[in-house]
């Protein structure tokens, strides 16, 4: 076992030399000069190397001593009243497997995309992203406070968002991006009121002082039911979101128009897990409130039945695997809400080398699949499965249409959820003229009279929860 002093060194090195990638790169960009596609990729993929070192000597160490739980305080951030931002890393067997799966990732498809992304106009965009990526993730897997973590979520919330829409020549990944944005916004905000009942009912950011600092997955935390209940569910809200959970994961089919490189890294390997991570982290939340537990089982129940379903009808190689990895990870989080912490780490790092690899091979499916056809002589390849020959007919197409319209989840949430929404802040906007008008004495102005492009640009906003055309009519005739 490393001494502590040696363990804050290496995750702060694995942590902060993206960051010097990100940051030497973006100051450059920032002369209006571009550097060649080998200076980029070079200067990116030698910091995530040597952040791979770093966390693969993290991992060693955790082997060596399983049950070590080691905070590592780097100091203050700032401090602002009574309130301190404090830099505490932790190394323990969950976060120093956390960090070489994220560092391992990042550096496959840092690789992977020096090829794929060869004279793309975006191709320095791309790594600057890649860069502040690794950043934020790892230090969200190697956070010893909820303060940390969350501005670790939000940096990998950030990259998620502008990777979507890296082509943003054409009309659909930004607003695929929108939408990834918005899910994203509406979750976070449990995490943010996770994080301000964490302390008010435990008086502290750290997870080792409000969890009890035993090894993860440690023992029940000391909050009564009722809070225990209540933290893990904000922390729960933000985890639906950002790991794409029913009724919630709309937007995860959407975010492949992104680049193939960044669907891996993403949507496939990293980002998606983020919540089943979180979940973990909360265990002896879990632990303590048997009603969380529950919700978390039957959400992700819900989730890998949605998800099979739906994957099943998909056309595309990258929608199929977007439904598969929801289908996935819903299942890791059945297994964290019957307390199999531990089946669920390995799920998921198995996972996540699998589909990172489906994902970046997604281009060359339709060779693999004229391949699997030519084994089988032209022969059709069986679709329906077990309970499509078990099932009545007429539940079986009623299925089939519910999955290939994804449930109308879509439809409801811009029907139930942007449309109110948008109406309000009509309103409220309409009610500000007003006032505004009755005090100045001026007469009222419409928003085209005025120009004001936010008023008349509200149901524009509301468009980004409009479900794509479907083939549904082309498939019915």
């Amino acid at each position: 076992m490393l001494s502590d002093v040696l363990l804050g060194k290496l995750a702060a090195l694995a942590v902060l030399s993206p960051a010097a990638a990100f940051a030497a790169l973006g100051a450059y960009l920032l002369l209006l000069r571009t550097p060649s596609e080998r200076v980029v990729s070079r200067v990116v993929l030698s910091t995530l190397a040597l952040s791979l070192a770093a966390s693969l000597a993290i991992w060693l160490s955790a082997v060596a001593a399983p049950y070590a739980f080691v905070p590592v305080a780097l100091g203050h951030w700032f401090e602002l009243g009574g309130y301190a931002f404090e830099v505490v890393l932790l190394v323990d067997r969950l976060s120093a497997t956390m960090m070489l799966l994220v560092s391992l990732i990042a550096l496959l498809v840092g690789r992977f995309s020096v090829a794929y992304l060869h004279r793309e106009p975006g191709f320095a965009r791309f790594f600057l992203l890649l860069a502040l990526f690794s950043t934020g993730m790892l230090g969200l897997v190697s956070a010893g406070t909820v303060d940390l973590l969350f501005a670790g979520w939000e940096l990998v919330g950030a990259t998620s968002v502008l990777l979507v829409a890296f082509f943003h020549e054409r009309e659909a990944p930004p607003r695929a991006a929108v939408r990834v944005y918005i899910t994203y916004r509406l979750c976070d905000i449990g995490l943010l009121g996770g994080a301000v009942l964490m302390h008010e009912v435990a008086h502290s950011s750290q997870w080792g002082e409000v969890f009890g600092g035993s090894p993860w997955p440690g023992t029940a935390a000391s909050l009564g039911p009722g809070a225990a209940t209540a933290l893990a569910l904000c922390l729960f809200l933000a985890a639906m979101g950002k790991s794409a959970q029913f009724p919630l994961g709309s937007w995860l089919p959407r975010a492949m128009e992104g680049p193939t490189p960044s669907s891996a890294l993403f949507y496939g390997a990293i980002s998606v897990h983020a919540g089943v991570y979180l979940m973990l982290r909360a265990a002896p939340l879990l632990q303590r409130s048997l009603a969380a537990s529950v919700v978390i089982a039957c959400v992700g129940a819900a989730t890998a039945v949605y998800g099979t379903m739906v994957g099943r009808v998909q056309a595309d190689v990258k929608g199929a695997l977007a439904h598969a990895t929801m289908t996935q990870v819903g299942l890791m989080f059945v297994e964290i809400g019957l307390g199999l912490y531990w089946l669920a780490l390995i799920h998921l790092f198995a996972h996540a080398c699998l589909r990172c690899l489906q994902l970046l091979r997604a281009p060359s499916a339709l060779r693999d699949a004229q391949d699997i056809r030519a084994a089988h002589a032209g022969e059709p390849l069986p679709h329906l499965g077990l309970a499509g020959r078990l099932l009545p007919a007429a539940l079986v197409r009623r299925a089939y249409w519910l999955s290939l319209d994804r449930f109308h989840l879509e439809g409801l949430q811009e029907r139930l959820v942007a449309a109110p929404l948008m109406r309000l802040g009509r309103l409220l906007d309409q009610s500000e003229r007003r006032w505004v008008a009755a005090l100045s004495g001026w007469p009222e102005r419409t928003p085209a009279e005025t120009g004001d492009e936010d008023a008349r640009g509200a149901t524009g906003s509301a468009a980004a929860f409009q479900p794509r055309a479907r083939d549904t009519k082309r498939a019915r005739t």
